[in-house]
C-alpha cells in the first residue's frame, strides 16, 4: 500500500499517518507525509519506521504552493510509483468576523489552505493515478472536510465556508474521477480531539479521539465510501442541520459560541 497524506505532522493527518502504519505494517508500505514543520515531520518518521517497520517519505512544505506539492509528488511517484491514496488532510481553522478588517487576511489564509490546497495536493499525482488504474491498481483521492460545511456557522464564517467549498469541489472531483477509475471519498469529521479543537472553550458533543477517528476514516476509504460524516452520530446531526429552514436555523444558530482566533498564517 502506497498512501500520500499532507497536513501530518499533527491532527487527524498524523493519526491518519499511524492507523495505515498500524494497518499495514510489515507489508511493504510506503507511506507519504507532507506538513510545514519539518521537526514534527522527523519525529513521525522515525516512529512509524521503527514501530511498524514501513517506509516513510517526508516532505515539507506549505500545501498552498503548489510548485512545492509538485516537487513532492514528482519525487514520491519516481522512487515509489503513482501512490494508492492521497490524503488531503492539511486545514486550519480560526474564529473569523467579516466586519473586523483584520480578519480578511485570516479568510484568505483559510481558504487558499482548505480548499486550493486541496486541488494542490491532488493535481500533480493524478495522471500517474490515471495510469495506475488502468493497470488495475487502486486509486483514490480523498478529502478531509468537514459537517461545518453544511451550514454557516456564525463567528466561523471563512471556516465553514471554506469546508463547504471542499465538499462541493470534492462532488465535482468524484464525477471527474470516474472516467478514469479513481475513486474520489469525502470524509467530513465531527468534533475530533486535535490542537485545532483543544482551543475551543465550549461543549463539543460527541468529541472523538483522534486514533479511534483515524481507524474509522481508513474504514472508510477502504470501503470507498462517497460522503460520509465521522462519527456517526454527526452523520444524523449534518442530515437534521440540512432540513432546519433558514428561519430557524438564524434563530437558533445566532447566540451560538463563537471559535477563538489563532494565527493561522
Amino acid at each position: 500500500m502506497k498512501v500520500f497524506i499532507t497536513g501530518a505532522s499533527s491532527g487527524i493527518g498524523e493519526a491518519l499517518a499511524h492507523a495505515y502504519a498500524k494497518r499495514y505494517q510489515n507489508e511493504n508500505a510506503i507511506i507519504g507525509v507532507a506538513a510545514r514543520r519539518s521537526e514534527h515531520l522527523q519525529a513521525l518518521r522515525q516512529t512509524l519506521e521503527a514501530h511498524y517497520n514501513i517506509k516513510c517519505a517526508i516532505y515539507t512544505l506549505d500545501v498552498r504552493d503548489a510548485a512545492a506539492l509538485s516537487a513532492a509528488a514528482d519525487d514520491y511517484i519516481q522512487q515509489f510509483g503513482a501512490p494508492n491514496i492521497v490524503i488531503g488532510s492539511a486545514g486550519v481553522s480560526s474564529g473569523t468576523l467579516t466586519e473586523n478588517a483584520d480578519d480578511t487576511h485570516a479568510f484568505q489564509a483559510i481558504m487558499d489552505i482548505n480548499v486550493t490546497g486541496l486541488v494542490n495536493t491532488f493535481q500533480p499525482f493524478i495522471n500517474a493515478m490515471r495510469l495506475a488504474a488502468k493497470n488495475g491498481h487502486i486509486a483514490q483521492l480523498v478529502g478531509i472536510a468537514s459537517v461545518a460545511g453544511i451550514r454557516g456557522l456564525p463567528g466561523a464564517g471563512a471556516y465553514s465556508a471554506s469546508k463547504a467549498a471542499a465538499i462541493a469541489y470534492l462532488e465535482s472531483l468524484r464525477v471527474e474521477m470516474l472516467h478514469h477509475n479513481i475513486a474520489v471519498t469525502t470524509i467530513a469529521p465531527g468534533y475530533i480531539r486535535t490542537p485545532m479543537t483543544d482551543i475551543n472553550t465550549y461543549s463539543m458533543p460527541f468529541l472523538m479521539d483522534a486514533d479511534i477517528a483515524a481507524a474509522k476514516f481508513v474504514n472508510a476509504i477502504e470501503n470507498k465510501r462517497r460522503f460520509i460524516v465521522i462519527p456517526w452520530q454527526m452523520g444524523w446531526v449534518a442530515r437534521l442541520m440540512r432540513l432546519i429552514p433558514p428561519v430557524l436555523w438564524d434563530f437558533m444558530a445566532k447566540n451560538a459560541p463563537h471559535k477563538p482566533k489563532i494565527n493561522v498564517e
